[in-house]
């Protein structure tokens, strides 16, 4: 199964996942034996095209964070294989994989614990040039001058440590480092969520003019979707360690076919106090179940507002309903 939308323009698939799995062991007792395991990632594929952002959305623990992670073999998988420029990554080590890595960063979600208090903004930008043997001396010093202009910093911060700077300034300084080596694909896990409202929307954009500047391709991992509707080209719709949905902004937005999906956007705001009060909400009951001991049949079915007896009994397929449009529902049909 291809989850590529044939409408991209430019259709050179630069990543693709299939089948990725990330169990976390559970162990137990004085042994340590281990009797179960967290399914955070349980079989998601997908493709990500050059130049395009892909977001990935969904509720709090549901894996979104674990993939990337994973993606990136910062977690190895338990299984499924990571093609990038066409190498598997799951299957690389040592200087192999470090090479690799120069070509995917990441920019984590909190920029108070992701940046080393005790390094300058100098070394923490400039670690990664050294890391991999890039430039003298003079010429890493001239690059992180070069990268502080380019995420809007003044240069002259560089002998600054992180205390001394706001969140919305540390996540630029940690736009910084992930741009250090050149990347051109970068892993974006909930990069404004720690940050003010004000500040969020000139990250995004920041991160916007650097994608066309570069051609970077991006996994926008969030769980605003009024913000991952502004960035992304096409939008995965996460559950429980399992993908729900995938299509692209546009058609998913206007026209959601999974349950869990329509539940997710009919909680989004909406300005208009008359239209909000019009349209229907879909409230979901109950809570979501543990990775631990995840429902049997389809995840989502112990909430599911449609859900039947066959929903217990197997795992729906992730399947194209229409072109570029992947849904895991027995009746996606019924919203079409």
């Amino acid at each position: 199964m291809s989850t590529t939308d044939n409408n991209n323009n430019n259709n050179e698939v630069l990543l693709k996942v299939e089948d990725l799995m990330m169990h976390f062991p559970i162990y137990r007792g004085v042994f340590q034996r281990q009797v179960g395991a967290v399914r955070a990632v349980d079989g998601v594929t997908f493709d990500i095209h050059r130049g395009e952002t892909l977001g990935l959305v969904g509720e709090s623990g549901c894996g979104k964070s674990t993939t990337g992670r994973t993606i990136l073999q910062l977690y190895r998988p338990t299984a499924g294989a990571v093609h990038f420029e066409g190498t598997d990554l799951v299957n690389l080590k040592g200087e192999e994989l470090r090479k690799m890595r120069r070509k995917m960063q990441m920019i984590f979600q909190d920029p108070y614990a992701s940046l080393n208090p005790r390094m300058t903004v100098a070394d923490i930008v400039g670690e990664p040039l050294m890391v991999h043997n890039v430039g003298t001396g003079k010429e890493i010093v001239e690059r992180v001058q070069h990268l502080l202009e380019l995420v809007n910093l003044n240069p002259s911060f560089a002998s600054r440590y992180p205390h001394e700077f706001s969140g919305g300034q540390r996540q630029r300084i940690g736009v910084a480092r992930a741009l250090a080596l050149q990347p051109s694909f970068i892993i974006c896990d909930e990069p404004i969520s720690a940050l003010d409202v004000s500040i969020q929307a000139q990250v995004v954009n920041l991160l916007e003019e650097l994608q066309e500047q570069f051609n970077l391709t991006y996994l926008f991992i969030a769980h605003d979707l009024s913000m991952v509707r502004h960035i992304s080209d096409r939008v995965v719709v996460m559950y429980l360690g399992v993908f729900v949905e995938l299509a692209d902004r546009e058609t998913l937005y206007s026209n959601p076919l999974h349950p869990y999906t329509q539940a997710l956007l009919s909680a989004v705001p909406v300005p208009d106090p008359v239209a909000d009060a019009k349209r229907q909400r879909t409230i979901l009951t109950g809570d979501v179940p543990s990775p631990a001991n995840p429902p049997s049949g389809c995840r989502f079915r112990t909430r599911c507002p449609i859900a039947e007896a066959r929903c217990a009994e197997s795992r729906p397929e992730f399947r194209e309903i229409k072109p570029g449009h992947f849904v895991a529902c027995f009746f996606a049909e019924r919203f079409l």
